[in-house]
């Protein structure tokens, strides 16, 4: 039975005497906050403790109530100002939209609602104020102009008031700072609550906004902005150089050209004078405990005020350690070392909670490119193809794919669609070696997948492809596979319109940044018919010479098609396409330091550290 239906139901009181509606929805409310923990002072989240992984990707229950449809997560926001946000994205907990059977509806959708937090006793002279961070979209969809984000209290009668709100429209990547005054004494109660609610699209992912870095205290100002707190804040880059996960065979082939050059995060500092900070990283084996890489940074560093700094280290794990495993989780951890619990900013509240974050590589089965996380559905059309590439380092079998298909709109349970297994022609994808037609099913949670498992196994040598395709015509919009937007591979996906395989990223028309959450599944026994994939022609070294180099640099491979020049922070500074025939290039205006090559040709990409020095 909710509140309203309560209140409007009699009530004999002592001596008899009839309760007005107005004092039962006061009771009802009471036993209502009772059933909950009281919280005292200070509130603090950031959010930073959340696993991320399905079914640990919920707010605390420690601090919130329980079933909110907010995905805590490190994936959907930019520039955070720790690591994990909340994140009101108009799903529900499993991940399935709050209505599907009608494409327009509009409502409430995501709530965070606060547990009781005990201000009884306190006046407007203690100061009270509540402060976040927010951002409209970040890497999801777009609120509209009749969209909102509403911050609302609980007065002692029980009512919700909006003390704050934005509405949709105009994005901005940015992470603003609000504070509100708690200090109406119809707030300063025992039982008092805040909640934070998302108005917009019901059917789907349409409408995003993420918080953060939320703090209640007494004896604050509008103007506290500032917290001793150096925090990690962006996901680590890829363990691996070409995947994010791989089967572990194929891994052990070649372990240390696997790993990438080096994995990289950034460590904020949200108070305004410097500080210096060290890290440790590290791998470890999750299935068996063992730590494959232990390394401590070299030497102090000191970060500036309000800003933050790029963290790398170098894996160095070899296959020694798993070759008598059939699979491996590699958790590979920043724990960034700070002096964030002396001195506290916030009494009573640890900061050191957030100065460790960490990514996941799993050697398994299968191959990815995505980190297990959708911030889009990429739909497709009518006659229309995608297809992703993968390159095997020994020959194996393709027995399946696992995909992620994210709901939008209508249910489109049980529509049909194809699955492709492509050989390889020249960087592309070419003949069809095997197809097979599939119903739509979604998976049982947020970011999970469905496996589809072929009726027969195909042999691959080197490099084959995967590809998708619907076979509705008039539904076609609807279908859409979860697409990682964070992913740095996004060259690997190839786009057909009618006739011809284009690759994405080479071209201002195909610019998707991310990857597919489209999985083959690999090993066992290929079948008596099978098809091999032929083998790829010599492939030349993609690279650039002298190094170091005065500016003027050269290449041997004729195909390199583009090259991107970055700085260390992986800022794009300049980028050029070689005519044909052009085999040189002039990078004297450069100023003189180290810089990160990207190379691409018409089927690799290759990052190389260049040095300048005049």
């Amino acid at each position: 039975m909710n509140l309203i239906s309560l209140s409007l139901l009699s009530y004999r009181g002592p001596a008899g005497r009839v309760l007005r509606p107005g004092l039962l929805l006061i009771v009802a409310w009471l036993l209502h906050t009772s059933a909950f923990a009281q919280l005292a002072l200070p509130f603090f989240e950031d959010f930073s403790t959340a696993q991320g992984r399905p079914g640990l990707d919920r707010p605390d229950p420690a601090r919130w109530q329980p079933g909110s449809g907010v995905y805590i997560n490190n994936t959907l926001a930019i520039n955070q100002p720790t690591v994990n946000v909340a994140s009101f994205d108009g799903l529900r907990a499993d991940g399935l939209p709050y209505v599907r059977n009608n494409q327009f509806a509009q409502g409430y959708t995501d709530t965070l609602t606060s547990l009781p937090i005990n201000l009884g006793g306190l006046t407007p002279a203690d100061s009270v104020y509540l402060s976040f961070y927010w951002q409209i979209r970040g890497l999801g969809e777009a609120p509209d102009p009749g969209d909102s984000l509403t911050l609302q209290f609980r007065d002692q009668a029980g009512a919700w008031r909006t003390v704050w709100f934005a509405v949709g429209g105009e994005p901005n990547n940015n992470f603003n700072q609000v504070f509100v005054a708690v200090r109406t004494a119809n707030y300063l109660h025992a039982g008092f609550q805040f909640r934070f609610r998302s108005f917009g699209r019901e059917s789907g992912p349409f409408d995003t906004w993420s918080i953060d870095y939320i703090y209640l205290n007494r004896g604050r100002t509008a103007g506290d902005r500032f917290v001793k707190d150096v925090a990690a804040r962006q996901a680590p880059s890829p363990l691996l150089k070409r995947y994010t996960a791989m089967p572990l065979t194929q891994f052990l082939v070649n372990p240390a050209a696997e790993l990438a050059d080096s994995v990289t995060t950034d460590i904020n500092n949200l108070f305004n004078n410097f500080n210096f900070t060290t890290y440790r990283f590290t791998v470890r084996d999750e299935l068996t405990g063992q730590v494959l890489q232990d390394t401590p940074s070299q030497a102090s560093v000191l970060i500036q005020a309000l800003s933050s700094q790029l963290k790398s280290a170098r894996p160095v794990i070899t296959g020694g350690g798993l070759a008598s495993a059939t699979r491996a989780v590699l958790r590979y951890k920043f724990d960034v070392l700070t002096t964030d619990d002396q001195n506290p900013s916030i009494p009573g509240v640890n900061l050191r909670r957030n100065d460790t974050i960490s990514g996941v590589t799993t050697l398994d089965d299968y191959y990815a490119y995505d980190d297990g996380s959708a911030e889009f559905g990429v739909q497709i059309g009518p006659r229309e193809r995608w297809a992703v590439r993968f390159v095997a380092s020994k020959p194996d079998v393709v027995s399946g794919v696992r995909v992620c298909v994210l709901p939008f709109r209508t249910n489109q349970t049980g529509q049909p669609f194809v699955l492709t297994v492509y050989s390889n022609s020249n960087g592309r994808p070419g003949t069809a070696v095997y197809q097979k037609s599939f119903a739509t099913q979604y998976p049982p949670n947020r970011n999970g997948f469905v496996d589809l498992r072929f009726d027969r196994s195909i042999s691959v040598r080197d490099t084959f492809y995967i590809g998708y395709q619907q076979i509705s015509i008039s539904d076609t919009t609807f279908f859409r596979i979860g697409f990682d937007k964070n992913s740095p591979f996004g060259d690997q996906i190839f786009y057909n319109g009618g006739s011809n395989w284009d690759q994405n990223l080479s071209s201002p028309a195909l610019s998707l940044r991310g990857a597919f959450m489209l999985r083959p599944v690999m090993g066992g026994r290929p079948d008596t018919v099978v098809t091999a994939l032929p083998q790829p022609e010599a492939i030349r070294p993609l690279m650039v010479f002298p190094n170091p180099s005065r500016g003027e640099i050269r290449w041997e491979n004729e195909r390199l098609t583009r090259i991107d020049v970055l700085d260390l922070s992986g800022r794009l500074l300049y980028e050029f396409s070689p005519a044909r025939g052009q085999q040189t290039a002039d990078l004297s205006h450069l100023r003189d330091g180290l810089y990160l090559l990207r190379l691409f040709d018409d089927r690799r990409t290759v990052v190389q550290k260049l040095i300048i020095q005049k």
